[in-house]
């Protein structure tokens, strides 16, 4: 385990002066923007996995201490930073930050050309504002859950592509893969 300290907090990442790697979220949510139910997934769709693992491999992986605990290791092949206030916590094989600009501090450290947030609900909404881009697998299905992916604002991002799928016996709902970008400002 390795920790990031926390001497001063540092100012908040600004989307014009963000510097090195893109930030983006990768996130699957529902229609009605439900990403989580009890710290689990309330969906199977086994392509969004392999996407996900396509997107993110290599890169560094931004997520809070619930997403990482619902995973129940770290995940290869990418630079896992938890986000977390518990100092008594310290799994093995990821790096801690006390706070979301310690995260991509650290993260931009990698020669990595994106860092993605990977969740959940509450980073999502810390970096909304920060990040450039958005791939969002939106399952087509209403389901309960109590974690929540923010509203994508279409004053602000630009759907630049999406490819739809039916469900099948290894995806149980249909679904599609968007890629947002941040608007430039007018």
């Amino acid at each position: 385990m390795k920790e990031i300290s926390n001497a001063k907090e540092l100012p908040k990442p600004s989307l014009r002066g963000l510097e090195g790697p893109m930030l983006s979220h990768i996130v699957a949510a529902s229609e009605n923007n439900v990403i989580g139910s009890h710290n689990a997934l309330p969906w199977k769709l086994a392509n969004d996995f392999i996407y996900f693992k396509n997107k993110t491999w290599g890169m560094p992986i931004i997520m809070g201490r619930n997403t990482y605990e619902s995973l129940k290791k770290s995940l290869p092949g990418r630079i896992n930073i938890v986000v977390t206030t518990k100092t008594n916590w310290h799994p093995e094989g990821i790096f801690i930050a006390n706070n979301i600009n310690d995260a991509i501090e650290k993260a931009k450290e990698s020669d990595a050309k994106e860092i993605f947030i990977i969740g959940g609900g509450k980073i999502f909404e810390q970096t909304m504002d920060i990040v450039s881009k958005i791939y969002r697998t939106r399952v087509h299905a209403d389901v309960t859950g109590d974690t929540f992916y923010p509203e994508i604002n279409q004053n602000k991002w630009k759907l630049v592509s999406e490819k739809s799928f039916p469900a099948d016996d290894k995806n149980n709902y249909p679904y599609t893969f968007e890629v947002w970008k941040r608007k430039e400002p007018a």
